[in-house]
């Protein structure tokens, strides 16, 4: 099987989330969607969002989930660090703190991280890539969150992201647009690339998996009346392009297109028994 082409690669990585960009700018930015998605989620007695103080459902879909992200972005930092002390034990093993640490028998781990250093700098890198494109985007736009503006009995007014952007200083106080929970999810993308890289055959499977963590990350702060929609699909669009370019640069275009490892075919063995008769051992 062939790689695809240079030019098929970045019309699927580059050219696809530019053409969504497109697609949520005039769907959501520049109609009232945003406003009449939110507006069926509030309670016609109240004209509130039903879930907007629910302690149990903010425990449940806001801080129990952000352990899969952290814990994720806390091991490759442990593996990156890791990775440095085999080269060491390897260069002197007959230095004090390298028999110590070979009769705890945690040798093979820290051999495995050297191994995989690159991976586990990668996704340090991209976590951290991601994460500061979107506190860039929201400190420079300031989007104030639904509830925080007049429409849903806030004080703040309701403005676009991009009404207010500013590329080298702080637009204002707002801080809603892209939305942060769901692109917490969204860096997990970060592993679907190393999955490329080792041309895993069940990396779209994991690429499925985890865009929608992220959209059910995004989809719970709408339910609360903390996001628009809109704001789900731009933290994706961003983290996705963030954790490509980083991928690009650490393993290189031929790396990530390399078409899946296929499982070795097993042929069917005949017992004796069944062999013609011409081809039987003596």
């Amino acid at each position: 099987m062939h790689a695809p082409s240079r030019k098929a690669f970045y019309l699927t990585n580059l050219g696809v989330p530019l053409l969504l960009a497109g697609m949520v700018f005039v769907l959501f930015d520049l109609t009232q969607l945003d406003r009449l998605i939110s507006n069926l989620l509030l309670d016609p007695t109240t004209g509130q969002f039903p879930l907007l103080h629910n302690q149990w459902f903010e425990k449940v879909t806001h801080k129990w989930p952000r352990i899969l992200p952290n814990w994720t972005g806390e091991a490759a930092i442990i593996g990156a660090l890791l990775s440095f002390i085999w080269p060491l034990l390897a260069k002197y093993p007959r230095a004090a703190n390298s028999r110590a640490l070979q009769s705890l028998r945690i040798t093979p781990v820290l051999r495995l991280s050297a191994k995989h250093r690159r991976d586990f700098l990668y996704v340090v890198v991209a976590f951290a890539l991601s994460t500061t494109v979107i506190h860039y985007l929201k400190s420079h736009t300031s989007v104030y969150c639904p509830v925080e503006t007049t429409l849903y009995g806030g004080s703040q007014l309701r403005t676009e992201w991009y009404e207010n952007f500013t590329w080298f200083s702080k637009a204002g106080e707002g801080r809603c647009w892209p939305g942060g929970h769901a692109s917490s999810g969204f860096t997990l993308l970060a592993l679907y690339f190393v999955a490329l890289r080792y041309r895993w055959q069940q990396a779209r499977k994991l690429l499925v998996a985890i865009l929608l963590v992220g959209f059910v990350y995004g989809t719970t702060r709408v339910l609360q009346g903390w996001h628009y929609m809109s704001h789900t699909f731009w933290a994706g669009i961003f983290v996705w392009l963030s954790s490509w370019l980083t991928a690009l640069f650490f393993y290189g275009r031929l790396a990530l297109q390399a078409p899946a490892l296929r499982p070795p075919k097993i042929l069917p063995t005949l017992s004796v028994s069944a062999m013609p008769a011409s081809l039987r051992p003596e």
